[in-house]
């Protein structure tokens, strides 16, 4: 089943078209698990297909039936409002030098409280009104600055979802900040942090690899996916992020070190 809606928050002062994905069949006793997807109108059909397909065979394939909760922005203003929406706020913002200036409109940055915000007081409390979910197996999915957001709840917000799933993460972005964010609770961090780049993606390997490597937590797993960039990691990594979700599979499966 399929559904979209409209969903206006009162802590963004946005609207977000939201697309759900719910498996067919019998509802687990304990509910399904949910995975709610950043940037969902690139990413929806991918989602819903990897769980689509493989759930089907979940005990080989390891990935479970889920609820894919797609949260989208307007197509007109995407590219402006995911910077505003998945920054964390700062009294300034320093970027590299290979920016070239072009992220010098710092009014449009900073919004990450009040998308946390919606995404936990106003969607997450219509999803549980409307679907049978488990609250206990819920994944947050993020690429790029959507990635970037990902490990800045991981690291802020630990408790609101089980697994976190940063795709190419903007380890740059505001000098690096997000190192400068770890400290030894988010080291000692349960929660499952599956991060995955691409071979050619230069500086955010570099990046990506100095992050995982400072954070040591044991919980976290990191994958350099050959010969992939930052346009094609998506769809030849997420069966694989949806993989990692089943702990077990990360802890013996020596592909995913």
């Amino acid at each position: 089943m399929e559904q979209s809606f409209k969903l206006q928050s009162a802590f963004t002062n946005y609207c977000y078209t939201i697309h759900v994905y719910v498996p067919d069949g019998a509802v687990p006793e304990e509910g399904f698990p949910v995975i709610y997807l950043l940037d969902g109108g690139w990413y929806f059909d991918f989602a819903k297909n990897i769980v689509k397909l493989q759930s089907r065979n979940h005990p080989k394939t390891f990935v479970q039936p889920s609820i894919i909760v797609a949260i989208s922005h307007q197509e007109e203003d995407v590219r402006t409002r995911r910077f505003y929406d998945f920054t964390g706020p700062a009294e300034q913002y320093v970027f590299p030098e290979r920016t070239k200036g072009k992220h010098m409109d710092t009014k449009n940055y900073g919004g990450a409280e009040q998308f946390f915000a919606f995404l936990q007081q106003e969607l997450k409390p219509k999803i549980y009104e409307e679907f049978a979910t488990n609250r206990e197996q819920e994944t947050l999915y993020g690429h790029s600055l959507g990635g970037y957001f990902a490990i800045w709840c991981y690291l802020k917000q630990h408790e609101a979802f089980t697994h976190y799933l940063a795709i190419s993460p903007s380890i740059w972005w505001n000098d690096m900040e997000l190192l400068r964010f770890i400290d030894q609770k988010s080291m000692e961090n349960q929660r499952s942090l599956f991060m995955a780049v691409g071979e050619h993606e230069t500086f955010m390997v570099t990046e990506s690899k100095q992050f995982i490597d400072k954070l040591a937590a044991s919980e976290a797993v990191y994958y350099v996916a050959p010969d992939e960039n930052h346009a094609s990691i998506v769809p030849t990594t997420m069966s694989r992020a949806f993989r990692s979700i089943i702990k077990k599979i990360i802890k013996n499966d020596s592909h995913f070190h």
